[in-house]
């Protein structure tokens, strides 16, 4: 089979594989850091799917006989004030930060899309007001708002996930109306207007994939924002229910209340929300660095310009004869 200019779709595919091989080269030789906080988010999302096998105990599981106990061979790193094991409760969080942030993150960009694209293709007196929407949301403080709106609507993990999605993307349109406004100005978009080519294919084949790269990147660097978000919520009981294990929970209640008798229940909490959030920002840099033209320093698919980097540790280890 072939495509409507008669290159073969199997040597399409063999492109596309090459330039994904090349693309995944490039982060492991230039973006050390961000390779390593892939990995890392990997190893969340296999924690988050497999939580039910690798948890030791039920996160709910209580034994008042071993409350507020401290590391062990038992309980590797100790327990809550009911006994409950804290390593299964933070292998469980782990899930309820992966959904929340990616769930949430899925909804804040498809927001941002429809709210941003649509303002910046249509343009004109639909823009302006869009805008000026936009600019009243975002005057509000932030927490404030998704406080004012939590209390409104109810805890709940569905709750949470659709007005963080929703408050998220309204601010977020402001990216996808620029990049959308910029792509009119190109000369294939005009032409494409020209020749009386229709709307819905004008977006499919110029605007869509041309907003991809951006897109990519505020969906990689919001979820840490998002799982930060719904940290404070719960920190502040205005989150997730008591019953679920969230890590922001768990740092407002049982680690905020026995702090001094029993620091590892603020601690490992803490750990684990600052490595997990770290790790995302750090990979959202390093595709932003990689996908976004204006930095990459050359031209072609992933920029050509040859440029000199000092080699890390890990590049040299991976490719020590590069």
């Amino acid at each position: 089979m072939s495509d409507a200019i008669g290159i073969p779709s199997t040597e399409i595919a063999s492109k596309r594989r090459s330039r994904l091989a090349e693309f995944f080269i490039r982060l492991v030789r230039e973006k050390p850091l961000g390779t390593i906080s892939g990995i890392i988010i990997l190893m969340l999302i296999f924690v988050a799917i497999f939580a039910d096998v690798l948890a030791p105990y039920p996160y709910d599981k209580l034994n008042l006989g071993d409350r507020l106990q401290g590391a062990s061979f038992q309980h590797l790193l100790g327990t809550d004030q009911l006994g409950r094991d804290l390593l299964s409760r933070l292998i469980f969080g782990a899930r309820i930060s992966l959904v929340v942030g990616l769930a949430a993150t899925a909804l804040n960009v498809a927001v941002a899309l429809l709210i941003g694209g649509t303002s910046g293709f249509l343009g004109g007196k639909l823009d302006l007001a869009v805008q000026r929407f936009v600019d009243a949301w975002m005057a509000f403080p932030g927490l404030l708002l998704l406080l004012t709106i939590m209390s409104v609507v109810g805890q709940g993990i569905l709750q949470i996930i659709v007005v963080l999605g929703i408050a998220g993307g309204i601010g977020g349109s402001r990216v996808v109306r620029g990049a959308v406004i910029g792509i009119k100005e190109n000369d294939y978009f005009l032409a494409a207007r020209a020749v009386g080519t229709p709307t819905s294919q004008i977006l499919t084949r110029h605007v869509l994939p041309n907003i991809m790269a951006p897109i990519i990147i505020i969906f990689s660097i919001n979820i840490g924002g998002v799982i930060i978000a719904e940290a404070s919520l719960s920190f502040l009981g205005f989150g997730l229910p008591i019953k679920i294990p969230s890590w922001g929970g768990m740092l407002s209640r049982e680690g905020r209340r026995f702090m001094e008798q029993a620091p590892w229940l603020a601690l490992w909490p803490g750990l684990f929300l600052t490595l997990v959030v770290y790790s995302f920002n750090m990979f959202g840099d390093a595709l932003r660095d990689l996908l976004d033209p204006r930095l990459r320093g050359g031209e072609g698919s992933y920029g050509t310009a040859k440029v000199k980097h000092k080699r890390g540790f890990l590049s040299r280890l991976l490719n020590p004869f590069s």
